[in-house]
């Protein structure tokens, strides 16, 4: 697990959405072997709440999430799956 990567994605996304809630797990175990694992890059889910959510369809929502992480997906995340929860 990448703890320095997962701490820096929590700071993004809590400067970016304010959120109530945002757990980060790191799902790379699932993923050995795969293409987009090689070079470090990470898989990861994030289960997320969010008054800046409210209103915004799921589209939306995701879109709030990868533009914070947009700097982090070219080197350092090759996938996220995002759980917007508490709607």
């Amino acid at each position: 697990m990448n703890t320095a990567r997962i701490e820096l994605m929590h700071k993004l996304l809590t400067a970016a959405l304010q959120p109530d809630s945002c757990e980060i797990i790191d799902e790379g175990h699932l993923h050995i072997g795969h293409e987009g694992a090689q070079g470090g890059r990470g898989h990861y889910r994030i289960r997320i709440a969010s008054p800046r959510f409210k209103g915004l369809n799921r589209i939306a929502q995701h879109r709030l999430v990868y533009n914070a992480l947009a700097d982090l997906m070219v080197d350092e995340i090759h996938a996220v799956s995002v759980e917007v929860v508490g709607e």
